[in-house]
C-alpha cells in the first residue's frame, strides 16, 4: 500500500496557519513582546528578548560543535529554562529535536538512536535523585553516531550546556513543512515510535489550543507535566502561551505541593494535569488552607479518561474552571469550551480545536457508527501526522489509505456534537469470550460511596483467558470485599460477565513517567496478590 501523503498548501488558508519556522515565531514573539517574561523555573527568568538573543548564540554554538542542519538531536532535560534554549537553539540551527523524558533510560534510548542514529544527545547531569552520566557515556561508548554528549550540570561528558554558544553566522534556511520536533509515543510496549511535526503544523496545533483557551498576554501557564511531552509542550503549553504574549512557569517536580505553591505564588490562570494528578491535589487543599488558587481560570484534565463522579467533584470544588481534553501526540485534539454548560464539560472531552479536523468514529468493519454508539477515533487533518518516522508495519497499522489515523481510542458522539472518549482499545478485556472495556466498570465503581478512584485491569489467566481485577482508593481507608464489590454493581444493574474476579486495594497509584496510572504495574501487583495467596494456603 503506497503511504498517503498529506498536502500541507491545501491548509494555507485557515485562520492561524502559518507558513514560517518555529525559530521565526521566536523572533516575532521578541520584537512583539520584548522585554516581558517569557518562562521562568525555580532559578530564574527570561524575557522574550533575552530567549531570542539566547536561542541565537546557543544555536551558532550548535553549528560551530558539528551539529549539522537536518541532524538529529536528542534532548532529555526536565522543566528547567535550559531546555527552553535549547529546543529554540537546535531548531534555529536547522536540527531536529528528539524530545526524550527524564524518566526514558537506556531501553528506549537505546532504542531511539538505533532507528533516528542521532548526532548528539543533550542531558541532565543529575535529576530527582537520578546521575544521567553513567547511562550517557555508556550510550556515547556504544553508538559512533552520537558526536558529543551535552551535559546541563557542572560535570561534562564532552561539553557542557552551559558553554555552548558561537560567533554570529548565517543561520540555516528551515522549511516550515520539515519536522521541527520528533515526539515519542506514549505506547504501552516496546520502543517509543518517533512522530515527526513540522514546523507549520505544530504552531497551528499551539494557536489553536491558545485561542479556545483565551490566552492573551495576562495569562499565566503552569507547566507542572514533563514540558517534553505534547499535553504542556503545545496543547496550549509552552509554544501557545508565548504565541499569545503570556509567561510560562516551569514547576521542576509533579509534586502537588510545587504545584498548588506556583498557582499560589505566581498567581497562575491555567494549568494542565492528568486525573491523578488532580485528586491528590484536591485532597492537599482539603487540609491545607494556605493555598490559594483563586488566579486559575482553566484546569485542563486529559492524558487519561477523567470519570464523571471526579468531574463532578471539580465542578463542585472548583467552578468554572475544568476543560476536559482528549489529544494525541500524533495529531487530534480536542478540548471543551469555555462556554460550555457545567453538565456538557463533565461528560465529554469537547471538540476539535480546527474546523477543517476530519473525525469518524468507525466500528470493527470500518463503517460509522450511529450517535451514541462506540467504536475507534479516527483523525485526518492539518496537524495530524501522515505516518511515524521509518516505520512502515506501524503506519500500515496506523493509518488508513486515504490518511485517517486510527487513534486506538474507543468514543462516541454526544447529541451536541461533542466527542467522549471510552478508553483505549487495546485495553480491552477479553473474559472467557467476553469483551469487557475497563473504563465502563470504572465509572461504575466510582460512583460507590466509598470509593475515590478506580483501575480496572485485564490479568492473564489460565481458564479464563483473562480474569478482571479491579484497584480501588477508597475514602479513608474503607475496606470492601470482593463480594460486597459484586453486590454494589449487582444493584446498579451491571452485567455479570463484567463484574470483578479480583479486588485489591491500594493507598499511592503507580504511576508513569507522566503521571497517569500505570495499568502494567497494575497487572504484575494483582498476579503477585494473586500468588502470595494462594502460596499462603
Amino acid at each position: 500500500m503506497k503511504q498517503y501523503q498529506k498536502d500541507y498548501s491545501t491548509y494555507e488558508a485557515l485562520e492561524g496557519w502559518e507558513k514560517a519556522s518555529i525559530g521565526q515565531q521566536l523572533r516575532n514573539w521578541a520584537k512583539r513582546y520584548q522585554d516581558q517574561v517569557a518562562v521562568a523555573d525555580e532559578k530564574e527568568k527570561i524575557t522574550y528578548r533575552e530567549l531570542n538573543e539566547k536561542a541565537d548564540s546557543m544555536a551558532f554554538g550548535f553549528l560551530e560543535m558539528g551539529i549539522q542542519p537536518g541532524d538529529k538531536v536528542v534532548v532529555q532535560l526536565p522543566n528547567r529554562i535550559s531546555f527552553v534554549k535549547t529546543l529554540f537553539a537546535l531548531i534555529r540551527a536547522g536540527a531536529v529535536p528528539i524530545l526524550a523524558l527524564p524518566a526514558h533510560r537506556e531501553a528506549e534510548l537505546e532504542g531511539i538512536i538505533k532507528l533516528a542514529k542521532p548526532a548528539a544527545y543533550i542531558v541532565a547531569e543529575k535529576y530527582l535523585g537520578y546521575d544521567y552520566l553513567p547511562m550517557a557515556r555508556k550510550l556515547k561508548k556504544n553508538f559512533d553516531c552520537l558526536k558529543a554528549v551535552i551535559v546541563d550540570g557542572e560535570q561534562k561528558v564532552d561539553f557542557l550546556l552551559d558553554h555552548v554558544m558561537g560567533e554570529s553566522r548565517q543561520l540555516p534556511e528551515v522549511d516550515p513543512y520539515e519536522p521541527a520536533v520528533f515526539l515519542l509515543s506514549g505506547g504501552t510496549t516496546g520502543i517509543p515510535k518517533l512522530i515527526p511535526r513540522t514546523h507549520a503544523d505544530y504552531m497551528y496545533n499551539a494557536r489553536m489550543s491558545a485561542k479556545r483557551c483565551q490566552l492573551k498576554e495576562e495569562s499565566v501557564y503552569l507547566a507542572s507535566l514533563p514540558v517534553a511531552h505534547n499535553f504542556p509542550l503545545c496543547c496550549p503549553g509552552l509554544l501557545g502561551t508565548l504565541d499569545a504574549g503570556g509567561k510560562v512557569i516551569l514547576s521542576a517536580t509533579t509534586s502537588p505541593d510545587d504545584i498548588l505553591s506556583l498557582i499560589s505564588e505566581e498567581k497562575v490562570t491555567i494549568t494542565a494535569l492528568v486525573p491523578a494528578m488532580v485528586t491528590v491535589c484536591m485532597e492537599l487543599l482539603q487540609w491545607d488552607e494556605d493555598y490559594d488558587i483563586s488566579s486559575l481560570k482553566i484546569l485542563q484534565v486529559g492524558g487519561a479518561v477523567l470519570e464523571d463522579s471526579l468531574a463532578d467533584k471539580i465542578n463542585e470544588e472548583w467552578p468554572d474552571r475544568l476543560m476536559q481534553v482528549f489529544g494525541t501526540a500524533e495529531g487530534l485534539l480536542c478540548f471543551t469550551s469555555m462556554e460550555d454548560e457545567k453538565e456538557v464539560v463533565a461528560r465529554c472531552q469537547g471538540k476539535p480545536i480546527s474546523p477543517a479536523d476530519e473525525v469518524k468514529i468507525v466500528d470493527e468493519y470500518g463503517f460509522e457508527v450511529a450517535v451514541g454508539e462506540y467504536g475507534e477515533l479516527l483523525s485526518r487533518g492539518p496537524y495530524t501526522i501522515d505516518g511515524y518516522y521509518m516505520a512502515d508495519e506501524a503506519n500500515q497499522n496506523s493509518f488508513t489509505e486515504d490518511g485517517f489515523y486510527k487513534t486506538g481510542d474507543r468514543a462516541t458522539w454526544t447529541k451536541e456534537g461533542n466527542i467522549r472518549m471510552g478508553g483505549r482499545l487495546k485495553e480491552q478485556i477479553n473474559r472467557a469470550g467476553e469483551k469487557i472495556m475497563p473504563a465502563e466498570v470504572e465509572a461504575f465503581l466510582c460512583k460507590h460511596e466509598h470509593i475515590k478512584e478506580a483501575a480496572v485491569v485485564g490479568v492473564p489467566d489460565k481458564e479464563l483467558g483473562n480474569r478482571i481485577c479491579a484497584f480501588l482508593m477508597t475514602e479513608e481507608d474503607a475496606e470492601l470485599s470482593l463480594s460486597e464489590v459484586h453486590r454494589y454493581l449487582k444493584r446498579e444493574g451491571i452485567a455479570t460477565y463484567k463484574m470483578p474476579d479480583q479486588v485489591e486495594q491500594v493507598e499511592v497509584w503507580p504511576l508513569t513517567s507522566v503521571g497517569k496510572i500505570d495499568k502494567k504495574v497494575l497487572v504484575q501487583m494483582a498476579q503477585g496478590k494473586k500468588d502470595e495467596r494462594e502460596n499462603a494456603q
